[in-house]
C-alpha cells in the first residue's frame, strides 16, 4: 500500500480493517484446531501442542532477554515451579499417596484437589511471586552476571526439587498425571500470551523497558523507573512460564527434576535467537520452526543408507544441526529472521492480491 493509498484511510478504519483480519485469522485456524482435534492423528496433535507450550514460553521469554535486554538463563527453574505447582493441586489425595512411597506428602497438599484451570492460575501465581523475590537480588547486577545469577537460580530450583522428597518426591517425580492439556488449553494460553505481551510492549510501561535496554542511564535520566520496568517484564514473563510448566506437566503426564534442565533453557535461548531478539513476532517463527523442525531432523537420528553407504544413526544428531542453524544465523543473520520487526497486516496487504479487496478493487 502506497503512502497516498494510505492517507486516504482514516486511522479509524485501518484501525478496525486490522482488528477484522485479526479476527478472521484467529477463526481460520480455530477451525484447523477443530480438525485438527477430531481428524488428525495423535502425532500431529502432539507437535501442535508443543509448539503452543513453546510459544507461550518463548513470547514470555523473550519479553525479558529482548525487550529489556537483561540476559537471564532462568526459565527451566520458573518451568519447574509452575510445572510442579498445577501437578500437585491435581492429583487426588488417594494418587498422592500411592506416588509417595518414600516419604509422605506435607499438608495440606496431600489433601487438596482443585479443577485443572485454577492449577494453571496457580502455578503462574507462585512462580510469579518467587520471580518477583528473585527480582530484588537479580537487578542489583548486570549483564554477565545476571545470566550467572539466574543461571545459578535455576540449578538452585533443580536440587530442591530432587531433594524435597516431602513436597516434589524427589528423584521420583511425579507420575500418573491425567492429559488435560489439549490443543485448546494449550493454544488458548498462548494467544492469551501474544496478546497480553503485544499489549504491554506497545504501552507505555513497554515504552520505559525498551528505554532502558537501550541506555540505562539516560532513561533513569529522563525519568524512567528502569529497576520497575524490569521487575514487571521478569514478573509477568515468570507468570506465563508457570503456566507453560503446568501445560507441559499435564502434556508429557510424568515430572521429575531431571526434566528441567538447562538445556530447556538453552532451546527457548535459541528460539528467540533465530527468530529476532526483540521481536515477538520473531518468537512464534522461531517456536514454529524448532517444533516443526526438530521433529522432521529425526530422521538425520535414523540409520541411513547414502551412495551405497550403511551410516548409523547417531543420537543427538538434532541438536547438532541446530547449533550449526544457529551459528549460521549469528554470523549472516545476526538480528535473526525478524530482527526487531513485528508482523503488519498493512505491511502484508500491500504485497498481496487481498490488499486490493480492501482498497476497493485496488482504485
Amino acid at each position: 500500500m502506497s503512502v497516498n493509498q494510505q492517507s486516504r484511510e482514516s486511522m479509524p478504519t485501518r484501525r478496525w480493517r486490522n482488528r477484522l483480519l485479526t479476527l478472521m485469522g484467529l477463526v481460520l485456524f480455530s477451525l484447523y484446531l477443530l480438525w485438527a482435534e477430531n481428524y488428525g492423528s495423535d502425532y500431529l496433535i502432539r507437535i501442535l501442542n508443543n509448539t503452543a507450550i513453546f510459544i507461550t514460553l518463548a513470547v514470555s521469554y523473550n519479553l525479558i532477554n529482548g525487550i529489556t535486554g537483561q540476559l537471564s538463563l532462568g526459565p527451566n527453574a520458573f518451568i519447574a515451579i509452575g510445572a510442579y505447582t498445577s501437578a500437585l493441586l491435581t492429583l487426588s489425595p488417594a494418587e498422592k499417596q500411592l506416588s509417595f512411597i518414600i516419604e509422605p506428602i506435607i499438608w495440606p497438599l496431600s489433601v487438596i484437589q482443585i479443577p485443572f484451570f485454577w492449577t494453571l492460575v496457580a502455578a503462574g501465581i507462585v512462580t510469579a511471586f518467587f520471580a518477583f523475590l528473585m527480582g530484588f537480588p537479580v537487578f542489583r547486577v548486570r549483564g554477565d552476571y545476571l545470566a550467572i545469577v539466574t543461571l545459578g537460580f535455576g540449578e538452585v530450583v533443580r536440587a530442591v526439587a530432587n531433594n524435597l522428597q516431602t513436597i516434589t518426591n524427589g528423584p521420583l517425580g511425579l507420575k500418573g498425571l491425567q492429559a488435560y492439556t489439549n490443543l485448546w488449553w494449550s493454544w488458548g494460553f498462548a494467544t492469551i500470551t501474544v496478546a497480553v505481551i503485544v499489549r504491554l510492549v506497545n504501552s507505555s510501561f513497554g515504552l520505559a523497558m525498551k528505554a532502558g535496554r537501550e541506555n540505562e542511564v539516560a532513561a533513569s535520566a529522563m525519568g524512567v523507573n528502569v529497576f520497575r520496568a524490569n521487575m514487571l517484564a521478569f514478573t509477568l514473563s515468570a507468570f506465563f512460564q508457570g503456566v507453560a510448566g503446568g501445560l507441559l506437566a499435564h502434556l508429557v503426564t510424568t515430572i521429575s527434576p531431571t526434566l528441567f534442565t538447562f538445556f530447556f533453557t538453552f532451546n527457548l535461548l535459541t528460539i528467540i535467537v533465530a527468530g529476532g531478539l526483540g521481536s515477538t513476532t520473531g518468537a512464534v517463527i522461531g517456536s514454529f520452526l524448532f517444533s516443526f523442525g526438530g521433529e522432521w531432523l529425526r530422521a538425520v537420528e535414523e540409520p541411513m543408507e547414502i551412495f551405497g553407504l550403511d551410516i548409523p544413526g547417531i543420537p543427538g544428531m538434532r541438536m547438532v544441526i541446530f547449533s550449526v542453524i544457529l551459528i549460521f544465523l549469528m554470523i549472516f543473520v545476526r538480528r535473526g529472521i525478524m530482527g526487531r520487526n513485528e508482523f503488519s497486516w498493512d505491511w502484508l496487504l500491500e504485497r498481496s492480491p487481498l490488499g486490493r479487496v480492501f482498497r476497493g478493487g485496488g482504485k
